[in-house]
């Protein structure tokens, strides 16, 4: 499986190189008001947490609001988030929280994983 792209923002990227164009993808987990985890993918990560937080977002999130983004990782395909949103959604809560726990902490450091 590829490894996902982390650049430290949560806003859409689209990276250009000559004859190559790709839209950066997001897997994300947002913590839902009744402190359930959703997860899910986008190509526009503050685009997609508004629509859950506005009642347009996944069904499941529609009667659980307000929702906060808490984990995301950066993908350079559809597909790519896609797996990867899978294979979160197989994964244990206590998984779950030890990869938000990881992501919060390297993130407040200011560390930045790569693509490689």
């Amino acid at each position: 499986m590829a490894q996902p792209v982390w650049l430290g923002q949560a806003s859409p990227q689209v990276i250009s190189q000559p004859g190559v164009t790709m839209a950066i993808c997001y897997t994300y987990i947002v913590r839902c008001a009744d402190d359930t985890l959703y997860t899910g993918w986008t190509t526009d990560l503050a685009r997609r947490v508004a629509a859950h937080n506005a009642g347009r977002g996944g069904r499941y999130t529609r009667s659980r609001r307000p929702v906060e983004l808490v984990y995301w990782e950066m993908w350079n395909t559809p597909a790519q988030a896609m797996q990867r949103e899978a294979a979160i959604k197989h994964m244990s809560r206590a998984s779950k929280l030890r990869l938000i726990e990881t992501h919060t902490s390297e993130t407040s450091q200011g560390k930045r994983k790569n693509g490689t």
